[in-house]
């Protein structure tokens, strides 16, 4: 089996909660190692972050310019998604992990 280390999503949130923000690849197993979220408003915020359907944190807030590090080592397969959204599009997500083909 090959193994990949990849940037799996970074970039800012939706205000939609939901919206997806990586999908598995057919054949390939995906291992989440961690999600860093940032708010760089000078607001606090919310965020909503789910791995297949299973919210991992629901509407949890960030201080402003405030950092939140998430060590997940979750894994994923096949089609499975990674979703998320923010109060604001201030708030980023990134999103580092493995793909195993």
């Amino acid at each position: 089996m090959a193994s990949t280390s990849k940037t799996l999503f970074r970039g800012a949130a939706t205000t939609t909660v939901g919206t997806t923000l990586y999908t598995v690849p057919p054949s390939t197993t995906t291992k989440i190692l961690n999600i860093i979220v940032t708010n760089t408003a000078g607001s606090a915020g919310t965020f909503t972050i789910a791995l297949d359907s299973t919210t991992i944190h629901t509407t949890t807030a960030i201080a402003a310019n405030a950092s939140i590090y998430i060590d997940c080592a979750q894994v994923l397969a096949a089609t499975q998604t990674i979703t998320g959204g923010a109060s604001a599009v201030t708030i980023n997500f990134h999103i580092a992990g493995e793909e195993i083909v």
